[in-house]
């Protein structure tokens, strides 16, 4: 069984608001990077899809080292005794009645570490690591870009909404 290490984190401008994720997947010395962002969303669902993406890009059944600085993530989906092996026994629901935050992801992420062997490391945040690092970078690009975006085209709306003003203030004045 091939052994992979993959590296995720996710990002949120606002929570909820938009927000990426970025993985870091190395095999030997290969290394792949993917990322990609959310329009509306929160910090846990994008460290909970950085997993996900993460492990829908192996194409066999691998060992997989799995590195997040998130404790939501690291917590709730330890190999066997993580909590989301209680929410789903329990026909998805907590002790109090309702569903736990996020469901729809949750069971993404059993369908996709399902083939695999896996295991997670908690690492801290901002602490040197490169991949981790590279990761969080990932992870802030994919709503840097979507903000800016959005903030371009508000600013051509209001420069084409003050051309129109200014046009129609010329005509009325003549």
């Amino acid at each position: 069984m091939k052994q992979v290490r993959i590296y995720t984190d996710g990002a949120c401008s606002k929570n909820p608001g938009p927000g990426g994720w970025g993985c870091v997947l190395l095999y030997h010395d290969l290394k792949k990077e993917i990322s990609g962002f959310e329009v509306s969303t929160t910090n846990q669902q994008m460290e909970l899809t950085a997993v996900i993406k993460g492990l829908q890009e192996l194409k066999e059944p691998c060992e997989v080292e799995i590195y997040s600085d998130s404790a939501y993530v690291v917590d709730n989906a330890q190999p066997s005794v993580g909590r989301v092996y209680n929410w789903r026994s329990n026909g998805w629901t907590l002790q109090s009645g309702a569903p736990p935050k996020n469901v729809e992801l949750w069971k993404e992420f059993l369908d996709a570490v399902k083939p695999h062997r896996y295991s997670f490391v908690k690492v801290v945040a901002h602490s040197g690591d490169v991949n981790n690092d590279k990761c969080d970078e990932l992870a802030k690009k994919g709503y840097i870009e979507y903000t800016l975006k959005k903030k371009q085209e508000s600013l051509k709306r209001a420069e084409s909404r003050a051309r129109k003003v200014g046009v129609n203030a010329d005509k009325e004045t003549k």
